[in-house]
């Protein structure tokens, strides 16, 4: 099941890119892993997939001690600030940064550690009651007061789509977070790239890529459907 999924998704990958334009290695497949066993992270890597995403801090750094030491993992999920010194040097990227006091937290541990820390920051740019993140308008403020911190660096932007029925129906929020993600990028703000846009999942990624995300984040596509009750 997992290589036939595989197949799929970067067959569909490489159709999007062409469809815009764009190279293969333009974009970072991450397996969102959350959920599953190790046993099946183990078979995603015989397809040369290393970056892995993970919800839960627990999870996260569980399977790390677990796994081999190539892998590269992401924390996908909103973190509160007392998980941030178990995770800090242990994932490649935090995607869900959505607060000056969550920056400055994770900046406290990266320097225990003496590492610097890359992040996303999460952006609702649908302004959903449900979702985590902050309003486009409050990004660059934001982004302005992090990169004073000296021990993380701003990458970019990500954000978690509405569900939809047609994936078509969230082109217009991954226009816009790549639009945001330009004009935070033509500020030229020190300690800050933006070359990162983690938006498009399972029922959207070819949409996402279509419209400029280098980070997809697939778990129900590769994995298969999640059971939540165990």
């Amino acid at each position: 099941m997992i290589k036939d999924n595989i197949e799929i998704v970067e067959q569909n990958i490489r159709k999007a890119c062409g469809k815009a334009g764009r190279l293969r290695d333009e974009v970072t497949l991450i397996a969102v892993s959350k959920t599953k066993p190790v046993s099946m992270i183990e078979e995603v890597l015989k397809f040369g997939i290393i970056d892995f995403g993970e919800n839960k801090v627990q999870e996260l750094t569980s399977k790390f001690e677990l796994l081999p030491p190539h892998l590269r993992w992401h924390l996908i999920g909103h973190l509160q600030t007392n998980k941030v010194k178990y995770i800090v040097d242990k994932t490649v990227l935090i995607h869900s940064v959505d607060s000056l006091k969550l920056a400055t937290e994770i900046n406290k541990e990266a320097k225990k550690k003496g590492i610097i820390c890359d992040i996303l920051i999460e952006v609702n740019i649908a302004r959903e009651d449900s979702k985590y993140g902050v309003f486009e308008e409050d990004v660059l403020p934001l982004i302005q007061e992090i990169s004073k911190l000296d021990n993380v660096r701003v990458k970019g932007l990500m954000t978690v789509a509405p569900f939809v029925e047609d994936p078509e129906d969230n082109r217009v929020h991954f226009r816009k977070l790549r639009q945001l993600n330009v004009d935070i990028n033509s500020k030229n703000i020190d300690n800050v790239s933006m070359e990162i846009l983690s938006m498009g999942m399972t029922g959207d990624y070819e949409i996402a890529i279509e419209e400029g995300s280098t980070l997809i984040r697939v778990g129900t596509g590769i994995f298969g459907e999640r059971d939540y009750t165990i």
